[in-house]
């Protein structure tokens, strides 16, 4: 029995359920969910991340842990932490770039945070001789050690299970995914306990919430406050509240039916980073201003790498550009994608961004 005929199941005995909740069981569910059964990343799978883009995204994530490193006194030890590892091309390019800062490497002890058993399969395939002191943690309150935190966490708040409510005539109402004639249909149910949000809504219009997007950025703040250093986090989605409906799935890079591939497509929404910053600042930590993409990866350098990479690989130098186009033009990945650091409040500013 396939998940979606056991949440039908599930649903006719129990009754609907919130849009989180879908989105955790089609993304979590141990015996069907995406990425506990099959996470298709890359060109033949079923979406792309910046690190799959090109080489460039996880060098210039490898230049600011450096000077971020360099900027905080270079101490002897810290931990570099990546959530959400994916396959692990971000860590590898990054390890592989930081040779260029041996003593920076031996402090390091790099842990990985990822749920996933299939992509950790991949991940320990990919990096098992790139660091003598790599391991797996189960998340960032067992990032223990001496020293600060670098934390880097690229398109993971985007999986992270909301909520959608409906701005009605008469009020507000939750989406919630309930059945009809033995299919998954959206509906609406009041939304009890519902605190609307400080911002115009016109009927008709979407407002997700995510307690898990706010979860995440808690622990990340948590840890550095405890441990001290920066946090970076970078993902598609909105610099301001706003309403919109972004739920989305997709399968081989495109977009199918949210209920009709329940656990076999990736199932994602925006990332709120205004709520994720006020979350981060409320457990200790010092939010960033939120930019785009495109100008972290300017002021990191990547268009002077780009022009390396060309002029050393001559026959490679269209498909240089074009990469670097993809991660930093305005109509590609440049400004959709956003940037967000979360700092300890006497740690000194994150390399890349503008000073608050």
């Amino acid at each position: 029995m396939g998940l979606t005929h056991r949440l039908i199941h599930e649903i006719q005995t129990t009754g609907p359920i919130t849009v989180a909740d879908f989105m955790s069981r089609c993304l979590f569910d141990p015996l069907h969910g995406y990425y506990a059964t099959r996470p298709a990343l890359g060109a033949d799978g079923d979406f792309i991340t910046a690190p799959l883009v090109s080489q460039m995204f996880g060098e210039m994530l490898a230049v600011w842990a450096i000077q971020a490193w360099r900027d905080l006194g270079e101490p002897a030890r810290f931990t570099l932490c990546e959530a959400g590892p994916g396959d692990g091309t971000l860590m590898d390019d990054l390890l592989r770039a930081a040779r260029v800062a041996p003593v920076f490497l031996a402090a390091a002890q790099v842990r990985l945070v990822e749920p996933s058993a299939p992509l950790r399969h991949r991940q320990a395939e990919r990096l098992k001789d790139h660091h003598p002191d790599l391991e797996w943690v189960r998340g960032m309150a067992d990032l223990f050690g001496r020293g600060p935190v670098l934390i880097i966490a690229n398109e993971v708040l985007d999986c992270l299970p909301a909520r959608q409510f409906v701005r009605r005539e008469d009020g507000w109402a939750e989406r919630r995914v309930g059945v009809r004639d033995g299919r998954l249909v959206f509906g609406l149910e009041a939304a009890a306990g519902f605190i609307a949000p400080d911002l115009e809504v016109q009927p008709g219009q979407v407002v997700e919430q995510s307690a898990a997007q706010a979860r995440f950025a808690t622990e990340v703040a948590e840890a550095v406050a405890r441990r001290g250093g920066h946090a970076l986090l970078i993902d598609y989605g909105r610099d301001r509240p706003e309403a919109g409906d972004t739920l989305q799935a997709l399968k081989r890079h495109q977009k199918v039916d949210v209920l009709e591939t329940a656990g076999q497509a990736d199932l994602t929404v925006w990332a709120d980073f205004p709520a994720v910053a006020e979350a981060a600042a409320e457990a200790g930590a010092r939010p960033s201003p939120i930019i785009p993409q495109g100008a972290l990866l300017r002021a990191l350098g990547i268009e002077m790498r780009a022009a390396r990479l060309a002029q050393s690989r001559p026959d490679h130098a269209q498909a240089i550009h074009s990469q670097l186009q993809r991660l930093i033009d305005p109509e590609e990945m440049g400004v959709l994608f956003k940037a967000l650091c979360l700092s300890h409040p006497k740690a000194p500013p994150p390399p890349g961004f503008p000073n608050p």
